[in-house]
């Protein structure tokens, strides 16, 4: 994302290069290879081995943004990786009960927040859409609650494929869409329930307001620097052309420290770690946000507390795919580290979480919003479809303990207190954040 490159979190790549001698250790991680698999010469694999015979060997953040945001030949940049016929199937894709349930979430923080004349919904990475377009349904169904509030939705999407399909699923196009290419805002329109939507490609440029931000699946797809323990301490993991197969990439470890081993914890036990100095930036820039202007912030994705060591992977065609091989042809990914979340928000506001994706949709309901469904449907094939889906989010060795909701709320919502409450008035102890507990209407 371009917030990230404003930081500067790139210019550790070149820094590091400029710094370490032409002494690379050959090594190998798992990468979840198939065997005999065939190294495909793709665009993107000469234009990376062009670029590591141009300036050396390259961190493995440097290669995931390359294949994944290349503006060029990027994997995220012009293609539909979703759904059956792509390389992965997110919730949203399997079952309208999950964005329903956090539509509810949303609107159940606004209420306990005091009920503001307007708010923000913020997608970061929206997919097809499909999520923010079944929140919206919610935000229908509750017209009555919502009447009078201004609600509007902003979109941060790097990718022009996915922003039309996110434009045809909100939209279909009732009211032409506004693009402004060289603006900020590159694409506005309206709803099909009449509220307005915005897109944008860095977080940054959102409006500040009241929000309510989603990141669905977004951060496990940010760069990762790796980084393996070694007798002579901490080593960076690189990515350079093998020199016994010309068209062929391997990892490698950095002879001496890099710059980006500050990110290291210094009382870290594991011996392989990841970590993601973009998400840190983008957390950071929520934690601002929320604790200037209220709100929250909602994060579901797979991912670990601290405790995952070498988690990088590929996933093409539903299937575990060697990051390495045919690169740009693949998503590439590794589970997210919530612990590192929790720290960089560096106490501005209040975390939650993680909590498991079947513990949180229980709390939220999702059973009573099966026995709804169900009760509706009278044709076979679709309650086959409620059940199946219902399964996939919920069973432990499927998506229910694979993935984790985490929130960020300011410290009032969690510790009462409110700024506009006169002194001499009780405070009203703050109820329970949905989802984090039993949900309770009030």
């Amino acid at each position: 994302m371009n917030v990230l490159a404003k930081a500067g979190i790139w210019s550790l790549c070149a820094a590091a290069r400029a710094a370490i001698p032409c002494l690379w250790k050959g090594k190998y991680f798992s990468s979840g290879k198939e065997p005999g698999e065939n190294n495909t010469v793709t665009p993107m694999l000469r234009h990376l081995m062009y670029k590591i015979k141009s300036t050396g060997p390259i961190t493995v953040a440097e290669y995931m943004k390359e294949v994944l945001t290349n503006p060029a030949k990027g994997y995220y940049v012009y293609r539909d990786m979703l759904g059956e016929e792509g390389d992965f199937i997110t919730s949203p894709e399997i079952s309208q009960i999950f964005g329903e349930l956090l539509g509810i979430w949303f609107v159940s923080e606004w209420m306990a927040t005091g009920q503001s004349a307007a708010f923000q919904l913020v997608e970061l990475g929206p997919g097809r859409g499909t999520l923010a377009g079944d929140i919206l349904r919610v935000f229908s169904q509750l017209g009555s609650v919502l009447k009078n509030c201004d609600i509007s939705i902003h979109l941060v999407e790097v990718s022009q494929k996915l922003s039309e399909i996110q434009a045809l699923t909100l939209t279909e196009e009732k009211v032409p869409l506004e693009r402004s290419d060289g603006s900020p805002v590159y694409m506005k329109g309206v709803t099909k329930s009449g509220i307005p939507v915005s897109w944008y490609r860095d977080l940054q440029d959102v409006p500040k307001g009241y929000s309510f931000y989603l990141a669905h699946e977004f951060f496990d797809v940010l760069p990762v620097h790796k980084f393996q323990k070694t007798p002579q301490g901490w080593r960076e993991v690189f990515i350079d052309i093998d020199p016994q197969v010309s068209d062929k990439l391997r990892f490698v470890l950095a002879p001496c420290a890099t710059p980006a081993e500050a990110f290291i914890q210094r009382n870290e036990t594991r011996d392989h770690v990841e970590v993601c100095p973009d998400a840190g930036v983008i957390i950071q820039e929520l934690s601002q946000r929320i604790a200037l202007t209220g709100g929250a912030a909602l994060v579901a994705d797979y991912g670990h507390d601290g405790t995952k060591t070498d988690t990088f992977r590929g996933f093409c065609g539903h299937k575990l795919h060697d990051v390495l091989i045919a690169p740009g042809t693949a998503d590439l990914t590794a589970d997210v580290d919530f612990s590192y979340l929790r720290r960089m928000a560096q106490g501005r506001v209040a975390s939650l979480g993680p909590i498991t994706q079947q513990a949180f949709l229980k709390n939220m309901g999702i059973d009573v919003r099966l026995k709804v469904l169900l009760g509706k449907s009278a044709e076979p094939s679709l309650r086959q479809q409620l059940l199946e889906g219902y399964d996939m989010l919920m069973n432990p060795k499927k998506m229910g303990e694979r993935f984790n909701f985490f929130a960020l709320l300011p410290h009032q919502r969690l510790h009462g207190g409110n700024p506009q409450v006169n002194a001499h008035q009780s405070k009203p102890s703050p109820s329970p954040v949905a989802g984090f507990s039993e949900l309770v209407w009030q």
